[in-house]
């Protein structure tokens, strides 16, 4: 069984702020800034894709809500919600990262020296896929 599986069945700790029978809210044990969320479904999935749709039109409308309870709480600039799927995956357990966001909190993205092509076709080759 996986750490956050363990979580969502009370054999590991954590710091829970929403729970339903779903999904599980808690704190990131090592957080990018005070108060740094996931949002994890209690069933074992790997990533988005997998996901039925109710789960996650149901964890979207949980993370509306944790996004209210933060900026009521830190009164930050602004905040992040991420999701990495695929090998960039760490955990083997989809969770949503939100955390809040401060202008000099040093948090930032990265860039690959390697040009990539924003165009018509590579919008049709998307939207292709998407339809398929």
């Amino acid at each position: 069984m996986c750490i956050f599986c363990d979580i969502a069945n009370n054999k590991n700790d954590a710091f829970i702020v929403y729970e339903s029978n779903n999904i599980m809210a808690f704190l990131d044990c090592d957080p990018i800034n005070e108060g740094h969320i996931l949002l994890i479904p209690k069933k074992h999935y790997l990533d988005v894709d997998e996901l039925p749709s109710e789960l996650l039109a149901e964890i979207m409308s949980i993370s509306q809500k944790i996004v209210k309870a933060l900026t009521s709480t830190y009164k930050p600039d602004g905040y992040s919600i991420m999701q990495n799927g695929g090998i960039f995956n760490d955990v083997g357990h989809y969770h949503l990262h939100i955390f809040p966001r401060y202008s000099e909190d040093g948090f930032g993205w990265t860039y690959s020296e390697k040009h990539s092509d924003c165009s018509r076709e590579v919008a049709g080759k998307i939207a292709q896929a998407i339809d398929a």
